[in-house]
């Protein structure tokens, strides 16, 4: 059981996922900090310092902080817009490197080869 499990962690899709999660990660803490630190500021300062955090309303014991919940929804807007601009800007440089690099050269094809081969050795 130990050498399948061994197995199973050295597959490339299991390393492959692992630095996924640990790269995603990373990007997550950086996107959260452009919407946190960078957006949501110049936001406030085109809304007249509007902060939706602070509403709310009140049902008997119950409080309802709605204005968390919008806020939530704005910076999933404002992450999945950066993410959508990130991957059309890669999308669009490997596009760029696929048209830059030169094709390779058609070569002969295996039956031509051994056609060849064969031409010489009856010779």
């Amino acid at each position: 059981m130990l050498n399948e499990f061994k197995d199973f962690i050295a597959k490339g899709n299991v390393m492959d996922m692992a630095v996924g999660i640990i790269i995603g990660a990373a990007f997550t803490a950086i996107v959260g900090s452009l919407v946190a630190d960078i957006i949501n500021p110049l936001i406030g300062l085109f809304m007249g310092g509007v902060d939706f955090g602070g509403l709310s309303a009140s049902v008997g014991d119950a409080v309802f902080t709605y204005g968390t919940f919008i806020m939530a929804i704005i910076n999933f807007l404002i992450v999945a817009f950066v993410v959508f601009m990130l991957v059309r800007t890669v999308n669009k440089m490997k596009k760029a490197e696929e048209v830059a690099a030169p094709a390779a050269p058609a070569g002969p094809t295996q039956e031509e080869l051994l056609a060849d081969i064969l031409a010489a050795l009856k010779k």
